[in-house]
């Protein structure tokens, strides 16, 4: 009974706010944990393989849109929330899809960031050993890239029926 109060007492504007915070804090954490990730395998590779440090930036690039990913989610969030005289139901379920649209967009964006890092990190050290390998490795990656792309779709598919009026 408790929870109940909460949820119906809380104004539908925090939780929407909270939602788009959420989006592009935990989207940036992952961004800077895959960064974190590949950085350190790249610099400890190119130790071995100088040739290595400009073309796999490139999974840092990749790490980096997923921040991005966030900083677009949350502005189409952020364009749903207007100023309303007298709160409504619909009111309610806009600041609960929000948020939710957030949390979900954050957490794919932190799975996509730590997957980007992982598949960078294996880039690296591949491309050390052999050259060949760095092309197959790219296609991997943008593979695990497209985890992030899902959450902001599925993001936007949450808020698209969210609005504040």
């Amino acid at each position: 009974m408790f929870l109940l109060n909460i949820l119906d007492d809380t104004d539908p504007y925090f939780w929407a706010f909270i939602g788009v915070g959420l989006a592009i804090g935990v989207s940036v954490a992952g961004a800077a944990w895959g960064i974190f990730i590949t950085g350190t395998s790249l610099l400890g590779a190119a130790v071995k393989a100088p040739r290595i440090r400009s073309k796999n930036l490139i999974s840092i690039i990749f790490c980096e849109a997923v921040a991005i990913y966030g900083i677009i989610m949350a502005i189409i969030m952020q364009t749903k929330l207007n100023e309303v005289s007298e709160l409504v139901l619909d009111d309610y379920y806009a600041g609960y899809s929000i948020f939710w649209a957030g949390m979900t967009v954050g957490l794919a964006n932190l799975a996509c960031g730590v997957c980007v890092g992982i598949c960078g990190s294996g880039c690296a050290l591949a491309d050390a050993q052999d050259g060949s390998l760095f092309v197959k490795m790219l296609i991997i990656e943008i593979f695990g890239s497209a985890l992030g792309l899902f959450g902001v779709i599925i993001g936007i598919i949450m808020t698209s029926n969210a609005n504040f009026d």
